[in-house]
């Protein structure tokens, strides 16, 4: 089926879905955040990527939507809730909830952020960390536990307040105690549905053994609460079902139905591979905001080819091991030497954290010796641009030669769909097997294990002296994928697994 048609179903599923449904969405960031202005007026900042522009989409099929999320701001807690006028004349209902700061801080960085995250994407040095003691048992009861009541409590009443069925849509890992309370305080008589997406991988059960045995408990137990619970690849949902055999006795795990029968409940397992926004990027993608970075970009470049990465600072990127292919690639190849740059966008990331802090020093400094092995006062091999600008790695992605994204381990990096999207030059994708991406795209890239620093090198090789015809097939062949998958396709195939499952 072509996108456009794609499109048109997804339209008409959505205006049928939500003819008789209410939907709450519930994530630990809002859809938009509040301030005052000089003169103190209240001023409204919508929430950029994808997943905001898809969600708030609905609005345009149900009347009664409903967004809660922890206050961010002052003005955010100050506001509370109520009724907020969107670009298209729709609206939304948001509700922000103001745990008090030793709560929050706890739940999202004891809890939410390093914990979870570093053990879903397989980060801990075991040997050392993570260390879990009373302070972080005291983190989980008194943050991630009584915040995520905060959640429960708030969708419940919600849902009791509507006169039709509801459909709650909960986001992420921030969230996994959510659906058991829930549960718990409807008991039954209220009809809503729970969909939980995971935008993070999950790994095998032999990992979530690091978490005591109560905390990985209470996880399974809500996550098996839900209805339907979505995963960015067939490989993460397999894992969880591997998770709940091996760590959760009492479920009955049915791989053939990806389905889990526990507490007298069916929790139904499905991947819906997350995408971006195609129409907003190629639209940014011509504005005079990007051409300014462009010429920023070819000034950089100049003639040379350009290898590029876009990535937050965080240890799971690879960075390091992508600098040090290059390095090999240079050494093995040396007529690229002068020839080649490669550029890499780095966003600062979670810079209170010294795991953070450490591996921008790395980055850093392997950065640094590539240049001082093979750079000369014409030529800096590896350029190293701080900041968070979008725009810029906008420009940067439609001049690429090749985009390397070699992340140990990512949930679906969207770098990967927005660069092939917007690149001018047939641009050649590398990408590890071990994001969630390659499920997708792998036809129409370069695919290499994460760790394997000569494999890597052998791909920038092996891309840079690709044919044109191959690099124009293999383009091609990547945007097509992308196109046929995009950010409402996501939405629309979890709207019609709950439909299919007559939930």
């Amino acid at each position: 089926m072509d996108p456009d048609s794609r499109m048109k179903d997804c339209e008409a599923l959505q205006s049928e879905f939500f003819a008789n449904r209410a939907v709450i969405i519930a994530a630990n960031r809002g859809p938009v955040t509040f301030s005052r202005d000089e003169d103190d007026n209240l001023e409204t900042q919508r929430g950029g990527g994808g997943l905001v522009t898809a969600l708030i989409g609905l609005c345009r099929h149900t009347p009664d939507m409903t967004w809660i999320a922890c206050a961010r701001t002052e003005t955010d807690g100050e506001w509370d809730q109520g009724s907020v006028d969107l670009e298209d004349g729709s609206h939304i209902q948001v509700q922000f909830l103001s745990p008090d700061d030793e709560a929050y801080d706890a739940y999202y960085n004891t809890i939410s952020n390093p914990l979870l995250w570093f053990l879903q994407h397989t980060m801990w040095d075991v040997p050392r960390a993570p260390v879990i003691d009373q302070a972080t048992w005291q983190a989980w009861e008194e943050g991630y536990v009584a915040v995520n009541s905060l959640f429960a409590n708030a969708i419940a009443e919600r849902v009791r307040a509507v006169d039709r069925p509801t459909l709650v849509m909960l986001q992420d890992y921030h969230l996994y105690l959510v659906a058991r309370e829930l549960r718990t305080l409807l008991r039954r008589r209220h009809r809503a549905t729970t969909l939980h997406f995971i935008h993070i991988p999950w790994p095998g059960p032999e990992y979530w053994r690091i978490l005591p045995p109560g905390m990985r408990q209470a996880i399974l137990d809500s996550l098996c609460a839900v209805d339907v619970l979505g995963f960015q690849t067939q490989q993460d949902g397999l894992n969880f079902l591997r998770t709940c055999e091996s760590l959760l006795p009492e479920a009955s795990v049915n791989y053939g139905r990806r389905r889990i029968w526990y507490r007298n409940h069916a929790t139904h397992i499905r991947d819906f591979p997350i995408s971006i926004d195609i129409h907003a990027i190629r639209e940014l993608a011509l504005s005079p905001e990007v051409s300014e970075h462009q010429s920023e970009v070819e000034d950089i470049v100049g003639d040379r080819r350009l290898i590029l990465r876009i990535d937050r600072i965080e240890p799971s990127k690879n960075v390091v091991r992508g600098f040090l292919a290059f390095d090999e690639m240079l050494e093995r190849y040396p007529e690229y030497c002068g020839k080649v740059t490669f550029l890499a966008l780095l966003v600062p990331s979670r810079m209170d954290l010294k795991e953070y802090r450490d591996y921008l020093d790395a980055l850093m400094a392997t950065a640094g010796r590539v240049n001082a092995q093979h750079g000369s006062s014409e030529w800096e091999p590896v350029r190293v641009l701080v900041g968070d600008s979008y725009t810029r790695a906008v420009a940067a992605m439609q001049l690429y030669d090749v985009l390397l994204v070699n992340a140990i381990v990512d949930g679906m990096n969207l770098v990967a769909k927005e660069g092939p999207i917007v690149n001018r030059r047939n641009g050649v994708l590398i990408l590890s097997e071990r994001a969630g991406a390659r499920q997708q795209l792998e036809p129409g890239a370069l695919i290499v294990s994460p760790c394997d620093v000569h494999a890597t090198a052998e791909a920038l090789h092996q891309a840079l002296e690709m044919p044109d015809e191959e690099r124009q097939e293999n383009a091609t062949r990547l945007q097509w994928l992308i196109e046929r998958e995009d950010i409402t396709d996501w939405l629309c195939r979890q709207l019609e697994a709950i439909s299919e499952l007559d939930l």
